[in-house]
């Protein structure tokens, strides 16, 4: 017996258009953030821990 499956809802007209929006911004915009203490906090746990 078969089910039926809903259709995938699409998005249009102005909301479309701002999440096209906002996704470009966070595209252009990533990598933005600063991992320079929790790589510091990590090599520091490596090194005591010989690896």
């Amino acid at each position: 017996m078969a089910y039926y499956i809903k259709p995938i809802p699409t998005l249009t007209g102005d909301v479309a258009q701002r999440f096209n929006e906002r996704a470009a911004e966070a595209e252009a915009n990533r990598g933005s953030i600063d991992f320079t203490e929790q790589v510091e906090v990590a090599r520091s746990i490596l090194a005591e821990a010989h690896l």
